[in-house]
């Protein structure tokens, strides 16, 4: 297994792309909500401000920012210590 494949596998489970999928997927909704399905008196109760609009809007861009943060900065996987092979058999010494 090569570095460049032990470091993708790394990055598959890596926390900030979990939680930009989350955020992500909760700011469609609200932004979906914001725009099409929120009514006026809903925007009255809140003082004027269309709540699931800019909430949404707002996880939108969190979720864009840990995405580039993980897309700059990737996980990268320290490569393991190899153990100090016996000059007389060729096999790793315990």
């Amino acid at each position: 297994m090569t570095s460049t494949e032990r470091t993708r596998r790394a990055a598959a489970f890596d926390i900030r792309l979990v939680i930009a999928l989350l955020m992500g997927v909760y700011g469609v909704v609200l932004t979906v909500l914001g725009i099409g399905f929120t009514t006026d008196a809903e925007i009255t109760k809140s003082a004027g401000v269309n709540i699931n609009l800019w909430a949404g809007l707002g996880m939108l861009v969190v979720a864009a920012l840990f995405a580039l943060w993980t897309w700059l900065r990737p996980l990268r996987v320290p490569e393991p210590a190899e153990p100090p092979e016996s000059a007389e058999s060729g096999e790793p010494t315990t």
